[in-house]
This record gives C-alpha cells, structure tokens and sequence, in this order.
C-alpha cells in the first residue's frame, strides 16, 4: 500500500499565518499594564501621613465662629497640644522573658533595663514563639511601652495577650536575639 503524496509548498505559497486572538490580547494587557505602571510610578512615597489630614477633615460640634476682619495670630487647637507627659520609668514594673537558645540573655537584659531607670520584676524564659522582640503592655501603659521600646531599641509594642502568661499589671519584654 502506498499513501498518496501531495505536492509540498514553498513558504512563499503558503502564506502568512497571524497568532490567535488569545496572543494578540495578552500581548496588548501586558503593554497597557507595563504603560499604567510607569505613568503612575512617582517619586512620593508609598506611604502617607494622613493623621494631620483626618484631624483636619473631622467636623466639628461647635458653632462656626462669626468671621471678622481682623486677622489673628493665636494658633490653633492643634498648636496648642502639649506634648505627653514624661513617663515615670520608677512607677512601672518590667518582665524579661528570653525566647531564645542564648543562655542569660533575659538577665543581661534586665540590667540594662535596671540602667534605663525601669523598676524589673522577673526575668525567666518564655516557651511560645515571638516573631520578633516586643514590648507588650497591659491595658492603660501604653505611653510607658513606648518608652521602654525608645529605651531598649525595640521596634514593635502590642497589647498583652490575655489568653497567656503575661502580666496584666506589669510590661513584658519579650526577646528573640541580643539588643542592638
């Protein structure tokens, strides 16, 4: 048995072939998506203080002040705030547990703690996982754990867990390496 030939075509004979519409259109999402991407690329920041902005677009309950001709220097209720009061290292207590391998890690610490002027209540291990060395404050100290944090180098404070060990009275400071 013999399977009929067919006369072969040169390329020029066969014509062109054009990609399929799926080609075409993914092909052109890539290009608007490259073109959206470098028109709206700024030099601004990724991120925003929008704080001074909400307090300026929150309404106010008081009356409109009838305006006046003269023109007045006394700054505003904004410029007015004092800043927080210093926080009093003696009146809060400190418990520094160490989350880590590094044996006396927690009791080194504590003395620096002890040298910062904060008053410590323990030091021991701490059998949990921390992602990263945090001060946790119980409700009410929250401008101290931020001091303690200021103090120490810490970058991350969060309320204490409750469902835990942690103190509900004091700060706990948990570490997962050395202090820088």
């Amino acid at each position: 048995m013999t399977f009929p030939t067919w006369p072969t075509r040169t390329r020029a004979q066969r014509g062109t072939v054009l990609p399929s519409p799926v080609v075409l259109l993914s092909v052109l999402a890539v290009a608007l998506a490259a073109v959206a991407f470098f028109t709206t690329r700024g030099d601004d920041p990724a991120e925003r203080d929008i704080s001074a902005t909400k307090a300026a677009a929150t309404p106010s309950d008081e009356p409109d002040a009838e305006p006046s001709d003269d023109a007045t220097d006394t700054p505003t209720e904004e410029e007015e705030k004092p800043p927080p009061p210093p926080v009093d290292r003696t009146a809060h207590s400190v418990v520094v547990f160490n989350n880590t391998a590094i044996t006396g890690l927690a009791g080194r610490v504590s003395e620096t703690v002890k040298a910062a002027g904060w008053k410590v209540a323990a030091a021991d291990n701490w059998y949990g996982t921390v992602p990263a060395t945090t001060v946790y404050f119980p409700q009410g100290q929250k401008a101290a754990a931020r001091q303690l944090a200021l103090d120490l180098g810490v970058a991350r404070i969060k309320p204490a867990d409750t469902d835990s060990d942690m103190s509900a009275t004091n700060l706990t400071l948990i570490l997962t390496g050395e202090l820088d």
